[in-house]
């Protein structure tokens, strides 16, 4: 009866330790605004184990250096986190066209798809698969735009072609303007194309100028080969044989805004929210940062757009995945947590009812860029053949400004990107 009785005793201790049973996920975070740094992150996670102690959080940061190879090699170890940070070109187009990720559609409840169709009607289409399954949940978004220096196109009578109320302008009044920095003295702009960082700069000049699409509406084909992307690009080569616009091969986005910074040239093409802050402290004497749309035939613009979420990876363990769920509800929906969740990564959150998350606060600048969010256009980074495409374009621009026969250069570019 005494063991009997110890033994009833020990399996009465052994149930607080039980009800606390730890589980253990992962989360791998692409560096998203400060996603990238491990005191934000940390923050993030300790506020969740405030709400959930029983489940432990563990995080790898990647790079968009490595971050697809790590990813790659994961996949192929069987090693993929729980839970991975990123946009919809790799969670749908890629690992979840590849079927390595788990669909997330429950997270998608009547209330918050109504919420998230405040920000972006058409956000709930970019993060839903070819084969249905919705494979990321949207925690912040952006339109992407340009920028010129202000003070440059001052002094060269250049504002004149644009409409400073609304940031936008017309492809007429873009190329006056740049022909009359170059009049001026000024470098007006450099469309860099030495490799795929920053592209969405350069895709949106190019669509934009004469209205053209990027890719059609389903999805399944780039459609730049257009008789409109062609007369853009014809455009930009005029231009730049004119001597009112420059190519690098050489460089890319990174560089560019460098060059911006620094007052080398008067705009540039790869410009956002994330950017104006991470490059506030290295403006030169001189620059003022004037953020605008790309130019456009009828002034009315078309942005390209950047939307970022969480994915689930399939791992086969539903204690894990539910753990996981829980930590995406509660960084993306809590209504105190959400709105920093977005902050933290510099964007919009993805959320209508959490509003203006930057007024009052030391990011209140970022604020600014709120009012090109209309403008947001489809988010064709879904397209099959995303990292095909990227590499084709860059190349194309560069036997393009090589003197290369526009038409016969984006036939070959179509061909490439929509082999099937």
């Amino acid at each position: 009866m005494k063991k009997l009785f110890a033994l009833l005793l020990c399996l009465v201790l052994m149930i607080p330790v039980l009800a606390m049973a730890e589980t253990e996920i992962t989360l791998w975070t692409y560096p998203i605004g400060s996603w990238s740094q491990s005191e934000v992150v940390d923050e993030v996670i300790a506020n969740f184990n405030a709400v959930y102690p029983d489940i432990k959080v563990n995080v790898q940061y990647l790079d968009y250096q490595s971050g697809d190879d790590q990813v790659t090699t994961a996949i192929e170890a069987g090693t993929t986190p729980d839970i991975i940070f990123e946009g919809p070109e790799r969670l749908v187009a890629n690992w979840g066209a590849a079927g390595k990720m788990l669909d997330v559609s429950d997270l998608w409840t009547e209330e918050t798809s109504a919420d998230i169709a405040v920000a972006g009607p058409t956000l709930k289409d970019t993060c839903t698969g070819a084969d249905g399954n919705i494979y990321l949940y949207p925690l912040c978004m952006t339109a992407h735009c340009m920028t010129i220096n202000y003070e440059y196109f001052k002094a060269a009578d250049a504002l004149q072609f644009i409409n400073e109320e609304t940031r936008t302008w017309t492809t007429e009044g873009f190329v006056e303007a740049c022909k009359k920095l170059a009049e001026a003295g000024y470098l007006p702009g450099i469309v860099y194309c030495g490799g795929q960082g920053g592209d969405q700069g350069t895709r949106a000049l190019v669509y934009n100028l004469y209205n053209a699409q990027f890719a059609n509406a389903e999805h399944t084909e780039y459609t730049i080969g257009s008789e409109a992307g062609v007369k853009g690009l014809t455009l930009l080569q005029d231009m730049v044989n004119e001597g009112i616009l420059t190519a690098d091969p050489a460089i890319v986005a990174a560089d560019e805004i460098a060059l911006f910074c620094n007052g080398t040239v008067a705009m540039g093409f790869c410009w956002n929210a994330s950017a104006a802050a991470s490059n506030k402290a290295t403006l030169a004497d001189g620059v003022t940062v004037f953020p605008m749309t790309f130019p456009s035939e009828d002034g009315v613009p078309v942005l390209d757009g950047g939307v970022w979420g969480f994915g689930l990876f399939n791992n086969g363990n539903d204690e894990k995945v539910a753990a996981a769920k829980k930590f995406i509800q509660f960084v993306c929906d809590d209504p105190v947590q959400g709105p920093k969740s977005a902050f933290a990564t510099g964007y919009f959150p993805t959320k209508g009812s959490f509003g203006d998350i930057y007024t009052g606060t030391d990011k209140a600048e970022n604020g600014e860029y709120g009012m090109f969010t209309p403008y947001l256009g489809d988010i064709y980074q879904v397209t099959p053949g995303w990292a095909t495409q990227r590499t084709e374009w860059w190349n194309l621009l560069q036997r393009i400004f090589a003197g290369g026969d526009v038409a016969t250069e984006v036939g070959v570019y179509s061909t490439n990107v929509n082999a099937k």
